[in-house]
């Protein structure tokens, strides 16, 4: 197929997945034919801070620096890390920031994570912080203690409303994800997160990905719930 200067990139792209997924003699699953390819990835362990506790760990008037932009528009990894000091004193070094800066402070760890520091988290939705267990973050300015906000970060799918439109759903429905390969899985219950910012992104953290031996050549697809 040729396309010339005008063809639209989305239009491009899907011609490149219904291609890959005919030249693997497996089935165009439904979302190839979506606006928009659907990206999975892993969210390691990192921690989202205020302004105010940025300026207590590393000095007043601090600001974040870019390390690597992240697939969501406006959010990056910072440059910066800190020190997370666990229940059972135990630590979890290099800790990243991603930024920008929020309204609350925010630990994301997975189960694995949480077990060898002692923690006994809840599985919550960013921002649902209330009742969570709190830490103590070190920084090379200084100590931060936190009264909440360590989470296991329920699993997610970032998508715009031509997504929603798509796939059927609207934000706060919920979705399931089956990923192939020699250790298949399906995951139930991702919580749709909808927004005209949102590119079509799933998250599931590294005890999840690990689970599947998720990599950057799996199939994935995104399934309605029964």
């Amino acid at each position: 197929m040729n396309f010339d200067k005008d063809t639209p990139k989305s239009a491009i792209e899907r011609f490149v997945r219904e291609t890959v997924y005919r030249q693997l003699n497996l089935d165009v699953p439904r979302q190839a034919l979506g606006p928009n390819p659907l990206v999975v990835n892993v969210s390691a362990r990192h921690v989202h801070l205020t302004q105010e506790a940025v300026e207590t760990l590393f000095g007043k008037g601090y600001k974040l620096t870019v390390h690597k932009d992240l697939y969501q528009e406006g959010q990056f990894a910072a440059k910066e890390s800190v020190t997370l000091i666990g229940p059972r004193s135990r630590i979890i070094s290099n800790l990243r920031i991603l930024g920008p800066c929020r309204s609350d402070n925010q630990v994301e760890l997975a189960l694995t994570d949480a077990r060898a520091l002692g923690f006994d988290v809840p599985i919550r939705n960013s921002g649902d912080l209330k009742g969570t267990p709190g830490c103590m973050l070190m920084g090379p300015a200084g100590f931060c203690e936190l009264d909440h906000g360590v989470i296991r970060a329920a699993r997610h799918v970032h998508m715009s409303p031509a997504d929603a439109e798509f796939y059927g759903v609207k934000d706060k429905d919920f979705m399931n994800l089956k990923v192939y390969g020699d250790n298949p899985v399906v995951f139930e219950k991702l919580l749709c997160r909808v927004s005209k910012e949102l590119r079509l992104e799933v998250h599931i953290d590294t005890d999840e990905g690990n689970a599947c031996d998720l990599g950057p050549d799996s199939l994935c697809e995104l399934v309605n719930c029964p």
